[in-house]
């Protein structure tokens, strides 16, 4: 998942300052998918919310939404062409994060025909998550200064046309390249979806929309395994886990292309000002984004140097950071430990049979997904309504339960790993896994994202490098890790190290206002 995901642009805070749902990621995820204002000025919060607040002497030549009600702008879709165009997005992300861990299971095919081991292999699937870690850096300041669509279609054709020399690749150092550029460019979704869904829907809708979204992020890598496994195992052949990606990205990408239009709102006003200067003559009509179009050191600032700022400065944003990484590096080594301990431990000899049991944490994820939906529409919303606000501590409620089942899960899939015992049991171990690995994902992203509103770009910036450098680097060590320990001892030392982790939300919870009063980047109520 990214990516990163995946991973910026996940929401926009308001001028009331009220908490939005993130993405991101972004996946994001992923990882990138947040958007904030230019210098503490925020574009999108001047220009794409339906509610703009006036200056005193407004300018005439300024053009504007024309009323809360323009149906030009895109908080004002109807609800269902919302969903359509967050159902497409959503596929498309799902693609992508498929495509970082469909590779994983022809690891041994791969090494063998290439006359290498297992471990070199295995950089096939983290240079992708690599990639995931940069590709943001690239995309999301492009998604301010261009709008969504013209780099979410941009970086998504390209990693589709680059499983194309995966897929009949003769040597290694081809099959390692063009894994690395998948990911840099395929994270164009991660880095863009989640502020598309910030420039449509509202506060608590966008919730439910964002949660659709990381569930697809997070199925993507899941069913990798899955289908790859199948097509390896097949006459059709290692080869073919790149062409059936190819084919089905391109599939829902054209859907998506016809579907998606731009959400940006001041992408959308400048084309208004471009067209009516054409129409009327007056070439002194301009936008909010022709005034305050950033600068290529605000971008580097932004995205390059604020966030190392932050992230070496700021407690809450190092602590989430590496509690994010890590659940984000145990979802991908289980990309190769799920088959040494379901094909090696157990016998289970098809690769796609072997790749089964992540339908546990499939179900995980899902029901994650439904615990975030749950506490959002209810415990969320109403305090939204009666405060107007909400602090961003109550994203921790959720993330704490999380952080108890995540451990409880890997206790449980590593002492039911014996082929003495049934298989169900290590196979329900999953849906823990998934729930507690999607749920302080989500809620711990939403929570930076709250805590530094209009700093968020920058703090996600810096949380997608680390936890993508991370999910990147876990696999290379995960076999030799489960060999060496054994699968119950190797799932122990990711438990206790996931025990540890579980004060993290709770102490937040309690002192996170205290901590955040003597921070310069969250902004003071």
């Amino acid at each position: 998942m990214t990516t990163n995901q995946f991973d910026s642009a996940l929401t926009t805070p308001r001028q009331s300052m009220e908490h939005h749902e993130p993405q991101e990621p972004v996946a994001a995820v992923p990882d990138d998918k947040i958007r904030s204002p230019q210098d503490d000025t925020d574009v999108e919060s001047a220009q794409n919310q339906q509610v703009t607040e006036k200056p005193a002497e407004k300018d005439p030549n300024l053009v504007e939404w024309d009323g809360p009600d323009d149906p030009e702008n895109p908080q004002n879709f109807t609800r269902l062409r919302k969903w359509i165009i967050t159902v497409s997005m959503s596929l498309m992300t799902m693609w992508v994060t498929f495509a970082s861990s469909v590779f994983s299971t022809a690891t041994l095919v791969t090494a063998k025909e290439f006359n290498v081991s297992s471990e070199v292999m295995i950089l096939g699937t983290s240079l992708t998550v690599f990639g995931f870690a940069l590709g943001p850096l690239f995309w999301a300041p492009l998604s301010e200064l261009y709008g969504r669509r013209l780099p979410l279609f941009s970086g998504y054709i390209i990693f589709a046309i680059f499983q194309i020399p995966v897929a009949v690749a003769q040597n290694l150092e081809t099959i390692m390249i063009c894994r690395f550029l998948i990911g840099l460019f395929g994270c164009s979704p991660l880095a863009c979806v989640g502020g598309a869904m910030a420039d449509i829907w509202d506060p608590v809708d966008r919730a439910v929309a964002i949660a659709m979204f990381s569930s697809a992020t997070f199925l993507g890598p899941v069913l990798g395994p899955i289908i790859g496994g199948f097509i390896t195992e097949s006459h059709l052949g290692w080869r073919w886990t790149a062409w059936i990606t190819l084919i089905a990205s391109a599939f829902f990408g054209l859907i998506a292309l016809i579907i998606v239009p731009e959400t940006y709102g001041p992408k959308l006003l400048q084309e208004r000002a471009a067209r009516l200067r054409r129409e009327t003559r007056n070439w002194a009509l301009h936008s909010f984004l022709d005034e305050h179009r950033p600068t290529m050191s605000d971008i580097v600032y932004k995205y390059l140097l604020r966030p190392f700022q932050m992230l070496f400065a700021e407690p809450i944003l190092i602590c989430i950071t590496i509690y994010l990484a890590l659940i984000y590096g145990i979802l991908y080594l289980f990309f190769e430990a799920y088959p040494v301990s379901f094909g090696e431990v157990r016998g289970w000899t098809n690769e796609g049979v072997a790749a089964l049991p992540f339908i546990g944490i499939m179900i995980g994820v899902l029901l994650g997904v439904a615990l975030i939906v749950y506490t959002t529409k209810t415990r969320f919303a109403r305090k939204l309504a009666k405060h107007g606000r909400v602090v961003p501590e109550e994203r921790l409620v959720p993330m704490m339960i999380a952080s108890v089942l995540l451990p409880i899960g890997l206790f449980w899939f590593g002492w039911t790993s014996s082929p003495h015992v049934s298989w169900v049991p290590q196979v329900i171990a999953g849906v823990p896994i998934g729930m507690g690995i999607l749920v302080i994902f989500m809620q711990g992203l939403n929570y930076i994202i709250d805590v530094y509103m209009m700093y968020a770009n920058s703090a996600i910036a810096a949380n997608t490098l680390v936890r993508s450098a991370l999910g990147g680097a876990f696999p290379l060590f995960a076999t030799q890790m489960y060999h060496n320990l054994g699968v119950n001892w190797a799932s122990s030392v990711l438990g206790f190290i996931t025990v540890a982790m579980i004060p993290i939300p709770i102490l937040f919870f309690f002192y996170g206002a205290k901590i955040r009063a003597m921070s310069r980047f969250t902004p003071k109520f």
